[in-house]
């Protein structure tokens, strides 16, 4: 039987794990199966020897808490094979438990005791029943978590940091590290305490896989066309023509001020050119009149096409040419793709971290491509050249700012 191999970097990662660390590589690094290494040595076996190295029993409990797209599609499934682990009783080779379930139902194993857990992806966030359940959990049980983005501000690290016994719990934190706004309606962090001590208890946790990727990302931009003079009026009389009334507020005005961007015949027209040079490929979208829009534009061209979404969770075609949709907060994770080497963005996401991830979608370990693409579809519009702008400064676009017109974006308000 071969053994566990992994690479050198991940090796590196391998030697620095400990009990409540957060592993962090990118998108297609191979975090799952490092995790997965990790608990197979803490359980007796050992990797890069030639040969498969049994784990000794009483092998620990293994509990994967995911996504539930990575749940039902059966992901994990595949990286417990070189372990000898799955689901499957009759295909375990140990008599441990193995289970994988989704964030959803992480309060089911708030009694567990004594079990290994990984945490994939970075839920514990806030002071909700998921972040509640993952303390719980990690006072009676082992846990490493996975992520491709641990955390964008020092209270995301909040649980992390008491679940490794920094603090006794978020007051403690708040209170040594955070300073509120007095003018803020809601509570507003104005700014932090001690972030030195902050960035030393970070690092303590965080272990990064210096991963060197092989492939090649090329980011296009295509530029779009808009009508120039509806957006002006939009802008002018903040009146929704849709519902016949005023506009109430900045969420209404970019969502209508989007919807004419997004659906400017000249993003149809781009979408049919790049079809004709890459005949397969993925699809990100927002809203579902893109959806809508896009699927009539194929069917009239007799083209194939599956979507995932909330709407249908279909699989991803086979044969010379498809094109599979996806909503972005549907489906930027939990899933791969190494049978094509391009990626549309036909609108763009508010969130750096979501268009991140869903880039990776195609940037794997095992795919056989070295050079992917990256198409990404934008107007001269202010609104798109705002969300572009917050992306290029890894920063999420905010609504409210936009249309204040705040200087730190780097546009103006007005039509050009």
């Amino acid at each position: 039987m071969g053994g566990v191999t992994l690479y050198d970097y991940q090796l590196e990662a391998l030697d620095k794990m400990r009990n409540g660390c957060v592993l962090c590589g990118g998108v297609g690094s191979g975090k799952s199966r490092t995790g997965l290494a990790y608990y197979y040595i803490c359980n007796g076996g050992k990797v890069n020897t030639g040969e498969y190295v049994r784990m000794k029993e009483p092998v620990q409990n293994l509990i994967i808490i995911t996504t539930a797209r990575k749940r039902d599609t059966g992901e994990w499934e595949g990286e417990f094979i070189p372990f000898k682990l799955s689901t499957d009783k009759k295909i375990n080779l140990y008599k441990n438990t193995v289970i994988v379930d989704s964030w959803n139902n992480v309060k089911r194993y708030v009694n567990a005791k004594n079990s290994f857990f990984i945490f994939d992806e970075q839920r514990v966030v806030g002071n909700g029943v998921w972040v509640k359940s993952f303390l719980k959990i990690a006072e009676n049980n082992n846990w490493i978590m996975l992520s491709a983005t641990p955390g964008d501000t020092w209270t995301d690290y909040i649980p992390l940091f008491v679940a490794n016994g920094f603090y006794r719990n978020r007051t403690e934190f708040l209170r040594e590290h955070v300073v509120f706004s007095r003018f803020s309606k809601y509570p507003k962090v104005e700014r932090y305490l001690n972030i030195g001590r902050l960035m030393r208890l970070r690092d303590r946790i965080l272990v990064t896989m210096n991963f060197n990727r092989a492939t090649r990302s090329h980011h296009y931009y295509l530029r779009c066309d808009y009508d120039i003079q509806t957006y002006k009026e939009i802008m002018k009389r903040r009146w929704n023509v849709e519902t016949g009334e005023p506009i109430k507020d900045a969420a209404e005005l970019c969502r209508i001020l989007r919807k004419l961007v997004n659906l400017d015949t000249s993003r149809f027209e781009s979408l049919l050119d790049l079809l004709s040079e890459h005949p397969r490929i993925i699809l990100f979208y927002n809203y579902d009149y893109e959806l809508y829009s896009i699927i009539e534009l194929l069917e009239g061209e007799g083209y194939p096409y599956t979507q995932w979404n909330a709407h249908k969770h279909q699989d991803i075609l086979t044969g010379p040419k498809w094109v599979y949709l996806v909503q972005y907060n549907a489906g930027a994770e939990g899933w791969n793709c190494v049978t094509t080497d391009t990626v549309v963005f036909f609108s763009q996401n508010y969130s750096y971290k979501i268009m991140t991830q869903a880039a990776g979608r195609i940037d794997r370990l095992n795919t056989p491509y070295i050079d992917l693409y990256y198409y990404h579809f934008i107007s001269k519009s202010p609104i798109d050249s705002a969300i572009y702008a917050a992306y290029t400064r890894k920063k999420n676009f905010n609504e409210k700012r936009f249309i204040e017109g705040k200087k730190k974006y780097g546009y103006f308000q007005s039509a050009y």
